[in-house]
């Protein structure tokens, strides 16, 4: 089995004093927003033996925030940093996931962009659970992780329409259900 878990960079500010998009950082709220989402990962072995991160600042600094919490999970995860994966497209995306299968790690933890990777959790997602689908179809905001499990032993085999959703979050969802306990 492989898992596969796509974390959307954290809220950030509109604009930088650069003018380009790439260099557009965390606000206060997308740090604490991301460190809830680590949280959550922690406390439920949502951890990867392969991250693979957008250069965008938004995305490295997601990462940057996510992972002191899941050091002690995985201590010699090992995280490369690509190009590639700015504002990709699913199809794009899909390819660096195959790319995955030189280092084969079980679980493997992208960290990126929308439109791109809601539209490859919804490409890849054909079984869930109705409300975690429904949650899903509408958006994967700021900072929101999709957890998707394949019945596969090679990530080259990871297609459209052949994952499992095992579980979707947000910092929205996840502030409601401690309001609601």
């Amino acid at each position: 089995m492989r898992r596969l878990m796509l974390l959307r960079h954290a809220k950030t500010e509109g604009t930088t004093p650069s003018g380009e998009d790439s260099d557009r950082r965390l606000v206060p709220r997308g740090f604490a927003d991301a460190h809830l989402i680590g949280r959550w990962m922690a406390e439920h072995d949502a951890v990867a033996d392969l991250v693979l991160v957008s250069t965008a600042v938004r995305a490295r600094q997601t990462w940057e925030a996510v992972a002191p919490l899941l050091a002690a999970h995985v201590p010699n995860a090992e995280v490369a940093y690509l190009d590639d994966l700015y504002l990709a497209d699913p199809i794009d995306i899909l390819r660096i996931i195959h790319g995955a299968a030189d280092d084969d790690p079980a679980r493997l933890l992208v960290v990126g962009h929308n439109p791109g990777l809601h539209e490859l959790a919804l490409g890849l997602t054909a079984e869930a659970d109705e409300s975690l689908r429904r949650a899903l179809s509408h958006n994967l905001p700021t900072s929101a992780l999709a957890v998707i499990d394949f019945a596969v032993d090679d990530w080259r085999d990871v297609s459209f329409r052949r994952g499992r959703l095992a579980a979707f979050v947000t910092p929205k969802l996840l502030s409601q259900s401690m309001q609601d306990n």
